[in-house]
């Protein structure tokens, strides 16, 4: 099965059956994510802008590299979820250690996990970590300096998100607009997702502080709700916000997000056929994706996938639509975790996660890789 734009339903279903029976997934079972249905016709979308190059190791040997933002000199921090440790990768290769989230309790998948550079770096010397402790789920601030390479100064801005072994969440990014977004999984406790006072099964938004943006849509840490597990956020140059997220058995999703949206877990999974929840823009079946970190750059939403072992390109045609998918680099790194666009955009840096529980490491995992887009 592949995957699926959303349109109408007659034509989607037609779509899915003929044109999409083409991919078959295969790999591990973490992230059950999603099948056919999800955003706009395809016969108007633009052809790809940017094409995915032969990628090129940067390092390797990471301990399941999850979280990963850049520095202002083109270096980048790296969240290694097993290890909990933070290294910095410069462009030629060059690992350091910068230091060790020492309440991280990494297990199942949790541990460390997101890491987000202030978008005011270095003028704000912070980095942000989403990491799993011994009772919850929590974001952290650090104060880190680029000349001793070291963390120091963790300060909690937000915890008590509901952790569990699995569907723990983790991607934080910092939006257009200065704040800080997390997406959190259900923790396995399925109806918290429903319940806006619980920061569970959401896409949390807040100041650098940590405190509710003003204008959220419940006058609390919650932007989104209905969510199973989200585990990318990317934003295109309209400020249009995209989020992936594992399903259960059938479908996983790409979504645009609203305020105050409603994405309908565990009522639905994928599209809810009516007015009552928004329906995914794409979905796959967790065999060709099990969709992890996500990018933009050149014209395009590059979605990681850890089951389906590619990286998948979603065109993006204006005012929020999307084209078909394409499949990039299918079952020759393994399973992808992370991708990132580089500061100028001309290309990602993903990270592999074959030594997780799910994965089958060769010498060298875990790596990462940088991807020129021509």
């Amino acid at each position: 099965m592949g995957s699926t734009v959303a349109m109408g339903a007659a034509f989607r279903t037609a779509c899915a059956l003929a044109a999409l029976t083409l991919l078959a997934g295969c790999g591990a079972p973490e992230g059950e994510g999603g099948a056919p249905d999800g955003g706009d016709t395809v016969e108007d979308a633009p052809e790809v802008s940017a094409e995915a190059g032969r990628p090129e190791e940067v390092t390797s040997g990471l301990e399941v590299p999850w979280g990963l933002d850049f520095l202002p000199d083109g270096s980048a921090l790296i969240a290694e979820r097993d290890s909990a440790e933070i290294v910095r990768v410069t462009e030629d290769g060059t690992v350091t250690d910068v230091g060790t989230v020492e309440e991280a309790v990494p297990g199942g998948e949790g541990g460390l996990l997101g890491l987000a550079v202030h978008p005011d770096f270095p003028t704000r010397p912070y980095v942000y970590t989403y990491y799993t402790s011994a009772s919850d789920n929590r974001i952290s601030r650090w104060e880190y300096d680029p000349e001793d390479e070291a963390l120091s100064a963790e300060e909690v801005i937000l915890d008590g998100i509901p952790s569990a072994s699995h569907h723990n969440g983790g991607r934080i990014a910092f939006g257009p607009d200065g704040l800080l977004y997390a997406g959190t999984g259900d923790a396995g406790l399925k109806e918290s997702s429903q319940d806006t006072d619980s920061l569970a099964g959401k896409i949390l938004r807040m100041t650098p502080e940590g405190d509710p943006a003003p204008d959220n849509p419940f006058d609390d840490h919650v932007y989104s709700y209905g969510h199973r597990n989200v585990q990318g956020l990317a934003w295109d140059e309209e400020g249009d916000l995209y989020a992936t997220e594992f399903g259960q058995d059938e479908l996983d999703e790409v979504n645009l997000i609203e305020p105050g949206g409603d994405y309908g877990w565990p009522e639905v999974e994928g599209p809810g056929g009516g007015d009552e929840y928004v329906d995914p823009l794409v979905t796959w079946s967790p065999a060709e994706a099990s969709p992890s970190g996500a990018a933009i750059a050149g014209g395009s939403l590059w979605v990681a996938a850890l089951r389906g072992e590619r990286l998948w390109e979603v065109p993006l045609t204006g005012d929020g639509g999307v084209g078909e998918p394409v499949e990039h680099h299918r079952g020759e790194y393994g399973r992808l975790r992370t991708v990132v666009a580089t500061p100028d955009g001309g290309g990602l840096w993903s990270t592999t996660s074959n030594r997780d529980d799910y994965g089958s490491p060769s010498e060298g995992d875990d790596r990462v890789l940088r991807i020129p887009l021509d």
